[in-house]
């Protein structure tokens, strides 16, 4: 097995907890309509996470991973 598996659970239970309040439609703002697709704006990361697709969890994962992720929040907030 992969060592891989456990830590991006950890990492995106990280990820939950610290960003979990963000909107869908603020984090679209950052990677565009396709992130978490099928869901409404309203809804918040935390409940969506365990459904995103590849594509959505690895633009989250590198963006958290390399400390970026804080700063595009508050930029597409504002």
């Amino acid at each position: 097995m992969s060592k891989a598996v456990p830590d991006n659970h950890k990492q995106d239970g990280e990820i939950s907890h610290k960003h979990g309040a963000t909107l869908v439609g603020t984090l679209r703002k950052i990677y565009g309509q396709g992130f978490a697709a099928g869901y409404p704006p309203t809804d918040k990361l935390s409940e969506v996470m365990l459904h995103l697709n590849e594509t959505s969890l690895s633009q989250l994962r590198r963006d958290y991973k390399t400390g970026h992720l804080d700063h595009k929040i508050t930029n597409a907030l504002h």
